[in-house]
């Protein structure tokens, strides 16, 4: 089933988000294609209504996140403009504060907006990398679980190119992903990133011919949710993002040693236990959100009174 993220999500116009479901298998799809899919108001909340439902459906197993046309993302939309200090906000801005909120005094970045729920998403992510992915695409991408590139992409974190502070908050995810030796080069020269460059830095899992891209990355999705507990999936994506702040093994070890203790009484335990003693494949009844444990990590925590971020 294909459909718009949600009808009338964001303006009147036609929706620039496509969410279709199949096997398990959540693919969203910026849709832009004349424009690069570069990043306006409206896909940036088209984008985040899409994961909203992609999380919300216990049938879906994995989210798989592309770009239509040449390029996935060639970052914000320069022709929408932005709402800067001192301006009277375009109703298109105040709407979204209004739905967003604001932090620090002032509004939320449209990116940080998209990067931070693609980060708190139960469901593990899978990008499909064509073309350009740079700016506001380019940080988008980090909070992924596994990228798949085209040999011709090209990533880029340009902001310094253009006047612009890093942004999307891939100032935190960037030095955890790839060091902070790597991520200060790539941000402070603004360059454009090769493949082979993005492989060995291990920001991508594989690099695939051009038109293989897509297929590769719904390849590893099916992998996920043909083979794995959507339950352990979900807790062990939340235990692996929230442990890269924590102060001590022990954190981990604590949360951990709940699911060790819970784990075994449920049904997804069990089924795996007798698929693998009956030597056939298994089928895990579980699923999520429904049956995530509310001792369960729900990371990134937002600050408080901070609307939109989960």
């Amino acid at each position: 089933m294909t459909s718009p993220a949600r009808a009338g999500s964001s303006d009147s116009s036609a929706p620039v988000v496509r969410f279709e479901v199949r096997d398990r298998i959540a693919t969203i799809t910026l849709d832009r294609p004349g424009q690069g899919n570069a990043m306006t108001l409206q896909l940036c909340t088209e984008l985040v209504d899409a994961v909203d439902r992609a999380e919300a459906d216990d049938e879906v197993a994995v989210v798989v996140l592309t770009g239509s046309g040449r390029n996935f993302c060639v970052g914000a939309d320069l022709a929408e403009g932005f709402h800067a200090e001192g301006r009277e906000p375009h109703p298109r801005h105040r709407a979204f504060q209004e739905r967003f909120g604001h932090i620090a005094g002032v509004p939320r970045d449209a990116g940080g907006v998209v990067t931070l729920r693609l980060a708190a998403m139960l469901k593990p992510l899978v990008v499909a990398l064509n073309g350009a992915a740079v700016g506001g695409g380019a940080s988008m991408v980090l909070p992924a679980d596994i990228r798949v590139a085209g040999e011709s992409t090209r990533l880029g974190f340009l902001f310094p190119r253009r006047g612009m502070v890093a942004e999307s908050a891939s100032s935190w995810f960037l030095p955890r992903l790839v060091g902070m030796a790597r991520a200060t080069e790539w941000v402070l020269t603004g360059r454009l990133l090769p493949a082979p460059e993005l492989l060995a830095s291990g920001l991508v899992a594989r690099v695939v011919p051009d038109g293989e891209v897509v297929a590769t990355a719904l390849d590893v999705a099916r992998e996920i949710a043909a083979n794995t507990s959507t339950v352990a999936v979900a807790l062990s994506r939340q235990q692996l993002w929230s442990m890269l702040g924590a102060a001590s093994p022990w954190e981990a070890h604590a949360i951990e040693s709940r699911g060790v203790y819970a784990l075994p009484a449920q049904a997804d335990v069990q089924e795996g236990v007798a698929a693998f003693l009956e030597k056939r494949e298994p089928s895990f009844p579980m699923r999520v959100p429904r049956d995530y444990p509310a001792y369960g990590p729900r990371w990134p925590e937002p600050p408080p009174a901070t609307p939109g971020s989960q």
